[in-house]
């Protein structure tokens, strides 16, 4: 019996009808680009000091001093959550006491802002924590509407690809664009912190559910050759071009509820693509439903001007076409023996990390010295040339060195941010972007480091539970940024710390370039993740990899 790809070769590989779905579905995924990462303008946290009241009796020295001072990157600023005792200050002013002169502000007794705060409109004019005052004993909220938004991404990661197996791709891609256009529109009116955080949980899950389906589609409707190119420079360019819109739109409307809006409104320029984008034939035949698949396949060969065969399906191939009877796994079967388990474990620290360390340098970018746009910008242009890097060093290079070497790159500049002096600025922000390009490069080859590895029984399972792990790295990612609050260095020390840890950890994996997909369990137990520590340890090749050696594997893979 022919398989999909055999029955449609006749259609090309890159005609009218592909670069259209390549397109279109890569376009799709733009306004991910911009919800994912609006977090970093709606939640943005300006310069701020107590309030004192307009109807204190101070004189004007009084005024200037009601703040007390405090060190931060080696000068002193006004303390963001600490002003002097308005009582006592106003009572120094009644006797005409100078600050300072008179009285030893050391002395004076100090209290919390009572009355509010004074927030910077330098940055930004309005963002959900001037509205809604998240700082001081309430910061912990800002942090939190970052992790709950990938909470989201965590839930819809669980749904999506049930729901698309069940109600069809189209439908639900089309159903989870508007979940995360609706619902990005419904925060626009949100009236206080928890109702604008339980509708971001929402758009989380739909922003995810939308990119997986999109990916899905795309993977079913091109061809071989086609399909890698948009699963890493397609649908990754795509997103980093959305990002790179963000800081363009937020620049631009620095309101927060206005920002929203403006961000929601290119969602609606999706809704035309219903009428050009189709249903995965691949899902139509898998439910039966040849004649919609059929319809399908001869409008592309019209649109690339092809003759279509006398049929498609033969009845034989029809008959024949029944679920396959396949061993049932479990996800405990990813830990079965001593050997997958440790793999497994392994991939599941290096997503988890590599996660932690995208995330939080993207959401930092606007505490980096400079202007907070154009940092932003610049966050997200590295990515185009490293997911370009990533292609091509994945047709050429052994997975683990390559992704080893571009975790060290990364988390190496990170760890030379804390020697850069604080007057450096440009060269600190330059190490920033070196860091991100090279934990960005590690991010994009993991699917396919970790499908190549894993038997075809449970490759979906371990993408699926590794890719759960990445979920919970950026669920953690947004404290990493906090810990910047207390040390400009110390979210650096930490994510540079992690990343070449698991630089090291990727050595240790085995090799997949140039070997034949593993089918079952046991062919994947025949390779060993403890070679490198036997070469260490014994000065020779163990007996598995001096085999593979003497009996190379045949690439299969289109990298």
């Amino acid at each position: 019996m022919r398989d999909y790809d055999e029955v449609t070769a006749f259609l090309g590989e890159w005609g009218p009808f592909q670069r259209l779905i390549f397109f279109l579905l890569s376009a799709s995924i733009i306004p991910n680009g911009f919800n994912g990462m609006s977090v970093v303008f709606l939640a943005g946290t300006p310069e701020h000091r107590c309030r004192v009241p307009d109807t204190a009796n101070l004189s004007s020295a009084w005024r200037n001093h009601s703040v007390p001072l405090r060190l931060q990157d080696g000068r002193e600023v006004p303390h963001s959550c600490r002003r002097y005792r308005l009582a006592a200050i106003a009572n120094f002013s009644a006797l005409g006491l100078e600050p300072g002169r008179d009285i030893d502000l050391e002395q004076v007794e100090q209290e919390s802002c009572l009355d509010g705060w004074e927030f910077s409109q330098d940055v930004y004019l309005s963002t959900i924590v001037t509205e809604w005052n998240l700082v001081c004993e309430e910061d912990w909220k800002t942090p939190l509407t970052s992790s709950l938004f990938f909470v989201g991404v965590l839930l819809g990661s669980f749904v999506s690809g049930q729901l698309s197996d069940r109600f069809g791709r189209k439908s639900i891609l089309f159903a989870t664009m508007a979940v995360q256009t609706g619902f990005s529109f419904l925060q626009i009116f949100s009236v206080n912190w928890e109702m604008f955080t339980v509708l971001f949980v929402i758009v989380g899950m739909g922003q995810i559910s939308n990119y997986v389906v999109a990916f899905i589609l795309g993977t079913e409707i091109l061809g071989k050759s086609v399909r890698i190119i948009f699963s890493t420079l397609g649908v990754c360019t795509f997103f980093a071009v959305g990002y790179m819109l963000l800081p363009l739109f937020a620049y631009f409307i620095r309101d927060w509820r206005m920002l929203l809006l403006a961000l929601t409104v290119p969602g609606l320029l999706c809704v035309p693509l219903w009428w050009f984008i189709p249903e995965s034939p691949r899902w139509l035949i898998s439910q039966k439903r040849f004649k919609e698949a059929e319809d399908i396949i001869h409008k592309a060969a019209k649109m690339n001007n092809v003759a279509v065969p006398g049929v498609l399906f033969e009845s034989v191939e029809l008959q024949e076409l029944k679920p396959l009877k396949q061993q049932k796994v479990f996800i405990l079967d990813l830990f079965r023996t001593r050997n997958i388990a440790t793999i497994t474990i392994m991939f599941l620290l290096l997503w988890m990390l590599t996660s932690v360390g995208y995330f939080a340098l993207s959401l930092n970018s606007p505490n980096l010295h400079g202007d907070a746009y154009l940092n932003c910008f610049l966050s997200a242009l590295i990515e185009v040339p490293a997911y370009i890097t990533a292609w091509l060093l994945l047709r050429t290079l052994p997975r683990r060195y390559i992704i080893a070497g571009v975790l060290f790159l990364g988390g190496g500049v990170l760890l030379l941010i804390q020697l850069v002096p604080a007057d450096y600025r440009l060269l600190s922000i330059g190490l920033v972007m070196l860091g991100k390009f090279g934990i960005t490069s590690a991010f994009s080859m993991l699917y396919v480091f970790t499908a190549e590895l894993y038997p075809t029984l449970v490759r979906n399972m371990a993408v699926g539970l590794t890719s759960m792990a990445s979920r919970v790295g950026s669920i953690i990612a947004p404290y990493f940024v906090y810990l910047g609050a207390y040390n400009r260095v110390l979210p650096y020390i930490l994510m540079g710390s992690l990343t070449v840890l698991i630089g090291i950890i990727t050595l240790f994996f085995p090799e997949s370039f140039g070997m034949t997909l593993p089918e079952t369990l046991e062919e994947m137990q025949k390779v060993k993740c403890t070679d490198l520590i036997f070469r260490f340890r014994f000065g020779k090749k163990t007996r598995d990899s001096m085999d593979n050696e003497e009996n190379p594997k045949v690439l299969i893979t289109s990298f």
